[in-house]
Order: C-alpha cells, then sequence, then structure tokens
C-alpha cells in the first residue's frame, strides 16, 4: 500500500539572502597577582542553582495552547483505489489534519487532503478511529467539512478566532500531523505576511492567506493555525518548497474565511459563490491609450452572461472586435469604474469583493461609464452556476 502525505507544495526557486552571524564574546580578564608567604584565602565561586522543569512566561503561553487546542486536532486518513499495469488495482492512503468545529460531529480540514477520496477515517486520540462522510466541499477556496458519529463528549470543538486583526509579527502556532504520523506535534513561528494570493494547479487563485514560518509539512494540511490564546486564525494549507518539506514559507486560509464558508457546507453541501456573470478585461494605463479609453483603470466588460444578474440589470458587453498585434480585443461594453462605492482597478477587485462581501441574493450598485457618461444600475447576485 502505497503513502502520499497531504499538502499543496508550490515549487519555488528560493532567493537566500546572506545573513551575518555574530557571535557572543566572552571576554576573559588576565589579573596579575602578587603572591606572599601568607596564604590567602579564596572565595569559592557561587553559581545560581539550576532548577530543572521550570518554564518562563513565554514558554508557558504555548504550553497552554497545546493543552487547550490539541484534543481538537484530528488526524484524517484516506484511501483511494489506484490502478498499474503491472500490479493491478492498488489501494492508496493519503494521511492529513483537521480539526473539531463542533459537538455535532463537524471536523473541518482542507478540500485537497479528502478530494477523490472513496474512504475516509478520523483519529480523534485515545484509541478513537471511526469513519468520516464528506459533508461539503468548496474546491476554490480549499475547505471541506466532515462527520463523524462520536459521542459529544469525546468531542473538543476549536475556538474560532479573527483573521481581520491580525498583525505581521504576531506569533503563530501550528498543530498537525506530519507525514500522517506524528499526530498533534506542535510548531511555533510568527505571521511572516498578509493577504498573500496564490495561484494554485489548474489556475485557481486563493487569496487573502496567512503567511507563516511556523514549520508546516506533509501531512499538516488542514491542521488549525493559533493565535497565543490558542484561538484558530487560520486553516494551514500550502508551503513553498523545492523539497516538499519545510522552508518556512508556510500558508494558512484566514479563519474569516472560514467563518463564512463552513456553515453554509454544513447546510446547503457546497459554497454558494455570489455571481455577477460577466467577463472583462482589467484596465491599465496603456490598455486605455490604445483603445483610447476614457479612464486608465477599470474593467472592461467584453461579455455579459444570458440570463446573468448583470444580464438582468442591463449592463452591457462588447459591441465588436479589435486585432491589438495579435489578439482580438472585444471593446465598445461598458466600463466599470465601482461597486457599492468601493472604486474597482482590475477584475481581480471585483472577484476579490463578491467573494469577500457579498452573499447571494444581494443587491450591488456598479458605477458605469457607458458612452462617455457615468451611470449606476443595481444587480441581484446569483449563485454561480457550477460547472
Amino acid at each position: 500500500m502505497s503513502k502520499r502525505w497531504l499538502l499543496l507544495t508550490i515549487a519555488s526557486l528560493l532567493v537566500l539572502t546572506g545573513c551575518a552571524l555574530v557571535s557572543g564574546t566572552a571576554r576573559i580578564l588576565h589579573t596579575a597577582i602578587s603572591i606572599t608567604p601568607t596564604p590567602t584565602l579564596v572565595p569559592t565561586p557561587t553559581t545560581a542553582p539550576v532548577t530543572s522543569g521550570v518554564v518562563d512566561t513565554e514558554e508557558q503561553i504555548i504550553i497552554n495552547v497545546y493543552k487547550k487546542a490539541a484534543p481538537s486536532v484530528v488526524n484524517i486518513t484516506t484511501r483511494i483505489l489506484q490502478w498499474d499495469f503491472f500490479f493491478g488495482v492498488y489501494p492508496e492512503e493519503g494521511a492529513g489534519s483537521g480539526f473539531v468545529y463542533d459537538k455535532e460531529g463537524h471536523i473541518v480540514t482542507n478540500y485537497h487532503v479528502i478530494e477523490g477520496a472513496q474512504s475516509i477515517e478520523v483519529s480523534l486520540g485515545e484509541d478513537i478511529v471511526v469513519p468520516a462522510k464528506v459533508v461539503g466541499a468548496d474546491p476554490p477556496n480549499d475547505l471541506a467539512v466532515l462527520k463523524v458519529e462520536v459521542p459529544p463528549d469525546k468531542l473538543v470543538p476549536v475556538e474560532l478566532g479573527s483573521s481581520s486583526n491580525l498583525q505581521v509579527g504576531q506569533r503563530a502556532i501550528a498543530i498537525g500531523n506530519p507525514f500522517g504520523r506524528f499526530e498533534r506535534t506542535l510548531t511555533v513561528g510568527v505571521i511572516s505576511a498578509l493577504n498573500r494570493t496564490l495561484k494554485l494547479e489548474g489556475g485557481r487563485m486563493i487569496r487573502h492567506l496567512i503567511q507563516t514560518d511556523a514549520a508546516i509539512n506533509p501531512g499538516n494540511s488542514g491542521g488549525p493555525l493559533l493565535d497565543s490564546h490558542g484561538r484558530v486564525i487560520g486553516v494551514n494549507t500550502a508551503i513553498v518548497s523545492p523539497s516538499r518539506a519545510s522552508a518556512g514559507v508556510g500558508f494558512a486560509i484566514p479563519v474569516d474565511t472560514v467563518k463564512r464558508v463552513v456553515p453554509e457546507l454544513i447546510a446547503y453541501g457546497r459554497y454558494r459563490h455570489p455571481w455577477l456573470g460577466i467577463l472583462g478585461y482589467s484596465i491599465t494605463p496603456g490598455f486605455a491609450k490604445r483603445l483610447g479609453l476614457p479612464v486608465e483603470e477599470g474593467i472592461l466588460v467584453a461579455k455579459v452572461y444570458r440570463n446573468s444578474p448583470a444580464a438582468k440589470a442591463g449592463i452591457r458587453g462588447a459591441r465588436k472586435e479589435l486585432i491589438i498585434g495579435n489578439r482580438t480585443v472585444l471593446v465598445g461594453g461598458d466600463i466599470i469604474t465601482a461597486i457599492d462605492g468601493h472604486p474597482l482597478k482590475s477584475v481581480d477587485e471585483l472577484d476579490a469583493y463578491l467573494e469577500d462581501n457579498t452573499r447571494v441574493g444581494q443587491e450591488v450598485e456598479l458605477e458605469l461609464i457607458r458612452r462617455g457618461k457615468t451611470i449606476k444600475i443595481k444587480a441581484v447576485l446569483e449563485e454561480e452556476p457550477r460547472q
């Protein structure tokens, strides 16, 4: 049986910056001593007693975090039947992490941990290993919810924190099951950066990621990233590494995304992504100059999908094609410059606003430029069609 440890790994050429190591040097003072026949009493040097097992305040904080959060962290084992020309059908195991969300037996993990799995087992510790079923999954946010049938007194839900007020330099603590073997391993680091965006396989973008140097290894995917109070601030999901081992560049999905997505996964089995229903170009100064557009940033609408919220609101797409170099550009459509009063510079900004700030059924106000005039149009968002 082959084994795979689950963690999104982003291959990258790591550039190492040189740093000088400054060693602390103990300066030894040499003093001349005059020797006389009279005996001189030399005091015996005294050393401070060493008390083993005593922890300082910083260490105690981390110890308390582990005691609080570790019982909530679970080990997830998946099995997929693979086929090989020489060996026929054989099972392949995968290993990841997750955490207890509530007393009803819901477990939060990454979508890529359970993707394609034909059977799933969850280990809760204390020799409790139970089968799990998938309640819901959201591939774009790389989140999934499992359900286990376990007595409530065996479940210790995590405390969810907030990712809206995190700061670079703040302590970050990861607990997970690296390599599927070392259950509930704790590593400590700091938040290295915020609002990172990664492009994953298939072109999928994950936004607002928390970057940390807390060691994250294959098998850690789906485990919690915690603050100094033991509250979940993220879900460990990916590393940048040329070797698939921790290189101090790990990423976690912010907990505010978890709080937005997971309730819908439990209620509907999917996350209903708000959808406007357009395709467009991000306007840049050079793009605007070549096309003679009245603004240097915004979104030039190329296509409006039939029966979409944009179509129902009266947004207009391109009216003609224009060849620029070896590229065909659809021009003549509306230019979107703002949504709900928030200026928009690009398609990415529109997508991010819809994902983070709106819900299906919500009405939004769009500011458009049409034939040189600024107008405002309201649209009611719908669920993005599933592919």
